[in-house]
């Protein structure tokens, strides 16, 4: 896992309405190694989506716009990339697995029109050559009765077989990152294990990237080897799994894990963080958490902590780890 397929520098994606300028996401910057499975987590409104959207410049425009940062692909700066340049690298070298597939499909095409699309487009076939491999791709995937499958219509398959379509689609030119913004949230846990499943095998045997956006810190535990926590348009800790899931630094990421059920202990009811994810806006002054946070002191309601690096690659936004103020202070203690 050397070499870096992605990386975000301080990227701004804002979005110009009649309320005003709202930063969506606010300065992010992160990285995805071949091979790599990165996960983005946090709660919804915290700017997963659009820092995915925003990868693939598929952010509308009016009235979203990426206003500062960069989005390096292999080195190239995708910000800078014309529209022609992106529409070579979508779907070919950078894939996306959308939330719904069902909104995503379109219902007046065959299941074969739609996957021969793709292939066409970015690869010098003919059309029988495609077809034979949106078949393969088709069982690749697991679908049974794949010849029979691509003269169907999105509505006469199940949504778990829609999803393996997508990411037959999705895997169809053999890309080096593969974006999958939540693509088991609508499925049951059975056909969840069987996705996961697949886009595990597809990472090990091509070594595709993935880029992965859940809300379920159980499929993060299943699949990812880092993950990326989000609040506010902001990335607040980033880490190995096993480190974010044993030993979070961030107050947010605490709660996150805290509200997590138990197997072995009986609780009336589970545990959330008090108050809700604040209205993105440009004039904030202080920590975002620190409304919600137990453990904010003075500083956190007067200043913007930095994203602070700690011990093995880790990081947390929290002035729990300035070392201005040392590196166990009184509130150190206290969170941990």
């Amino acid at each position: 896992m050397e070499d870096v397929v992605l990386e975000l520098n301080n990227l701004h994606t804002h979005f110009f309405t009649d309320s005003g300028e709202v930063p969506a996401v606010d300065g992010v910057s992160l990285s995805v190694h071949k091979g790599e499975v990165v996960g983005i987590v946090g709660e919804s409104g915290c700017g997963k989506s659009v820092t995915s959207l925003s990868v693939m410049k598929l952010v509308p425009n009016p009235p979203g716009k990426i206003t500062e940062g960069e989005i390096n692909f292999k080195g190239e700066n995708l910000v800078k990339a014309s529209e022609k340049r992106m529409r070579k690298i979508r779907g070919n070298e950078i894939s996306m697995i959308f939330q719904e597939p069902m909104t995503s499909l379109n219902p007046l095409f065959t299941i074969g029109n739609q996957l021969r699309e793709a292939i066409l487009i970015h690869q010098s076939i003919s059309k029988k050559e495609a077809k034979s491999k949106s078949i393969a791709m088709l069982r690749l995937v697991g679908i049974p009765r794949a010849e029979a499958i691509i003269n169907e219509y999105p509505h006469q398959l199940s949504g778990g077989m829609r999803q393996r379509v997508m990411i037959a689609m999705a895997m169809s030119c053999n890309p080096e990152l593969l974006i999958a913004d939540e693509p088991t949230t609508a499925l049951d846990v059975t056909i969840q294990a069987q996705i996961l499943d697949l886009m595990r095998n597809l990472n090990e045997e091509k070594e595709t990237a993935i880029l992965l956006i859940t809300h379920d810190l159980g499929v993060v535990a299943e699949i990812c080897d880092r993950v990326v926590v989000m609040y506010s348009g902001q990335v607040v800790e980033e880490g190995t799994t096993r480190e974010i899931l044993k030993d979070p630094k961030h107050p947010y990421s605490k709660g996150l894990i805290k509200s997590l059920p138990k197997m072995h202990e009986r609780e009336q009811k589970l545990y959330s963080i008090p108050g809700t994810v604040p209205k993105p806006k440009m004039d904030r002054i202080g920590c975002r958490f620190s409304p919600r946070c137990e453990f904010a002191y003075d500083r956190c309601f007067q200043e913007n902590p930095e994203l602070y690096p700690l011990d093995n690659n880790r990081s947390s936004r929290c002035f729990l780890y300035d070392e201005v103020e040392g590196d166990v202070t009184e509130h150190a203690e206290t969170i941990t």
